[in-house]
Protein backbone atom coordinates (compact mmCIF):
# COMPACT_ATOMS: atom_id res chain seq x y z
CA UNK A 1 0.00 0.00 0.00
CA UNK A 2 2.70 2.13 0.91
CA UNK A 3 4.69 1.60 -2.71
CA UNK A 4 0.94 2.68 -4.59
CA UNK A 5 1.12 5.91 -2.68
CA UNK A 6 4.34 6.62 -3.14
CA UNK A 7 4.20 6.12 -6.82
CA UNK A 8 0.88 8.12 -6.83
CA UNK A 9 2.90 11.00 -5.60
CA UNK A 10 6.08 10.50 -7.71
CA UNK A 11 4.26 10.60 -10.78
CA UNK A 12 1.32 13.08 -10.73
CA UNK A 13 2.27 15.54 -7.51
CA UNK A 14 4.41 18.38 -8.80
CA UNK A 15 7.21 19.02 -6.73
CA UNK A 16 8.19 23.07 -6.02
CA UNK A 17 12.52 23.84 -5.92
CA UNK A 18 11.95 25.38 -1.90
CA UNK A 19 14.92 26.25 -0.09
CA UNK A 20 15.92 24.40 3.09
CA UNK A 21 14.55 25.87 6.29
CA UNK A 22 14.54 23.96 9.35
CA UNK A 23 12.73 25.55 13.37
CA UNK A 24 13.76 28.35 14.25
CA UNK A 25 14.59 30.15 11.09
CA UNK A 26 12.41 33.59 10.07
CA UNK A 27 10.35 32.73 7.15
CA UNK A 28 8.63 34.56 4.47
CA UNK A 29 6.15 32.59 2.53
CA UNK A 30 3.98 34.36 -0.49
CA UNK A 31 1.67 32.64 -1.58
CA UNK A 32 -1.78 33.42 -3.58
CA UNK A 33 -5.22 34.09 -2.49
CA UNK A 34 -8.32 34.28 -4.74
CA UNK A 35 -11.02 36.36 -3.96
CA UNK A 36 -13.86 35.82 -6.55
CA UNK A 37 -12.49 36.48 -9.95
CA UNK A 38 -9.52 38.01 -8.39
CA UNK A 39 -6.33 36.65 -7.80
CA UNK A 40 -3.31 38.72 -5.40
CA UNK A 41 -0.39 37.50 -4.01
CA UNK A 42 0.04 38.05 0.09
CA UNK A 43 3.11 36.97 2.19
CA UNK A 44 3.34 35.52 5.87
CA UNK A 45 6.09 36.48 7.42
CA UNK A 46 7.24 34.78 10.87
CA UNK A 47 9.44 31.76 13.09
CA UNK A 48 9.11 28.29 12.21
CA UNK A 49 8.17 26.24 14.87
CA UNK A 50 7.48 23.47 13.82
CA UNK A 51 7.87 20.65 10.29
CA UNK A 52 5.47 17.64 10.53
CA UNK A 53 5.07 14.74 8.43
CA UNK A 54 8.31 13.54 5.56
CA UNK A 55 7.99 13.73 1.39
CA UNK A 56 5.05 15.46 0.44
CA UNK A 57 3.05 15.19 3.05
CA UNK A 58 5.39 17.85 5.12
CA UNK A 59 3.88 20.56 6.69
CA UNK A 60 5.33 23.50 8.58
CA UNK A 61 3.90 25.94 11.60
CA UNK A 62 4.69 29.60 10.92
CA UNK A 63 4.28 32.18 13.94
CA UNK A 64 4.07 35.86 14.15
CA UNK A 65 3.10 38.43 16.21
CA UNK A 66 0.33 41.01 15.20
CA UNK A 67 0.68 44.03 17.64
CA UNK A 68 0.02 41.48 21.17
CA UNK A 69 -1.51 38.81 19.53
CA UNK A 70 0.44 35.81 18.34
CA UNK A 71 -0.92 34.21 14.92
CA UNK A 72 0.33 30.61 13.57
CA UNK A 73 -0.57 29.17 10.28
CA UNK A 74 0.00 25.80 9.05
CA UNK A 75 1.58 25.32 5.35
CA UNK A 76 1.75 22.14 3.40
CA UNK A 77 4.86 21.84 1.64
CA UNK A 78 2.97 21.04 -1.48
CA UNK A 79 0.49 23.95 -1.63
CA UNK A 80 -0.42 25.17 -5.25
CA UNK A 81 -1.28 28.54 -4.28
CA UNK A 82 2.30 29.01 -2.73
CA UNK A 83 4.93 30.79 -5.16
CA UNK A 84 8.19 31.15 -3.17
CA UNK A 85 9.61 30.99 0.83
CA UNK A 86 12.34 33.23 1.65
CA UNK A 87 15.02 32.31 4.14
CA UNK A 88 15.67 35.58 5.93
CA UNK A 89 17.63 34.67 8.86
CA UNK A 90 18.72 30.87 10.23
CA UNK A 91 18.09 30.47 13.93
CA UNK A 92 19.31 28.09 16.33
CA UNK A 93 17.41 26.12 18.71
CA UNK A 94 17.61 22.81 20.99
CA UNK A 95 14.66 21.11 19.99
CA UNK A 96 12.51 20.28 16.78
CA UNK A 97 9.54 21.47 17.65
CA UNK A 98 9.75 25.07 20.04
CA UNK A 99 6.20 25.59 21.44
CA UNK A 100 7.99 26.67 24.71
CA UNK A 101 8.64 29.75 22.00
CA UNK A 102 4.17 30.47 22.53
CA UNK A 103 5.43 31.69 26.53
CA UNK A 104 7.66 33.76 25.32
CA UNK A 105 7.64 37.62 25.65
CA UNK A 106 9.94 40.69 24.86
CA UNK A 107 13.77 40.17 25.27
CA UNK A 108 13.26 36.27 25.82
CA UNK A 109 11.39 35.67 22.73
CA UNK A 110 14.52 36.19 20.63
CA UNK A 111 16.33 33.16 18.88
CA UNK A 112 20.13 33.53 18.25
CA UNK A 113 20.93 34.11 14.76
CA UNK A 114 23.17 31.94 13.10
CA UNK A 115 25.53 33.97 10.45
CA UNK A 116 26.43 32.35 7.50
Amino acid sequence: MESLLKFVQDEFVAKKDLPKFNTGDTITVYYEIREGDKVRTQFFKGVVIQIKGTGLTKTFTIRKMSGTVGIERIFPINLPTIQKIEVNKKGKVRRSRIFYFRNLRGKKARIKEIKD
